[in-house]
C-alpha cells in the first residue's frame, strides 16, 4: 500500500469498520451505560474518505449511532482524517497530542470528550478482533 492511499476506500466502509464497533458499543450492556456518562452527542466528521457518524450518549436513553445523515444535533465535533480515527481504535494515537498536533480536532465541550478517553482501551482488542472477523487483515498490517 502507497503512503498517500487511505485505508478505506469509500464513506461505506468507514461505516461498515468504525461505524459497526460503534454500533455494537451502543449495545453493549457492560460499556455503553458508562459511555452515556458523558451526557452529550458527539459527531465525527471524517476526511479521505468524507464520512460522518453521530453517537449520542445520554444517561438513562438508549444508545443511537447515525452513519452519515442524522437528525441528531451533535453537541462535540472532531474532525479527523477516517485513518486516524482507525489507527486510534487500535490504540496508536494518543487523543492529546494528536489534539495538540492538530491532527484531531474538536469543538464544544472537550472536556466531555476527554472523559470518554479512558473508558476507550478496552474498545482497542475489541476492534482488532472485529477487523479480523471481518477479514481485515489488510487494514491491521496497514496501521
Amino acid at each position: 500500500m502507497s503512503p498517500d492511499m487511505a485505508y478505506f476506500k469509500d464513506a461505506g466502509e468507514v461505516y461498515a469498520t468504525i461505524g459497526k464497533l460503534f454500533e455494537d458499543l451502543a449495545d453493549d450492556e457492560e460499556l455503553s451505560p458508562k459511555f452515556q456518562k458523558a451526557n452529550t452527542i458527539v459527531q465525527y466528521q471524517y476526511r479521505d474518505p468524507e464520512s460522518r457518524i453521530t453517537v449520542k450518549l445520554i444517561e438513562g436513553e438508549d444508545g443511537q449511532v447515525d452513519c452519515g445523515e442524522t437528525a441528531m444535533e451533535p453537541e462535540v465535533v472532531m474532525t479527523m482524517d477516517a485513518d486516524t480515527a482507525h489507527r486510534f481504535w487500535l490504540g496508536k494515537v494518543n487523543v492529546t497530542v494528536a489534539l495538540a498536533r492538530g491532527q484531531m480536532k474538536a469543538k464544544g465541550p472537550v472536556a466531555k470528550i476527554l472523559k470518554l478517553v479512558p473508558l476507550v482501551k478496552p474498545v482497542f482488542p475489541r476492534y482488532k478482533k472485529q477487523l479480523e472477523e471481518q477479514g481485515r487483515q489488510d487494514l491491521l498490517e496497514a496501521a
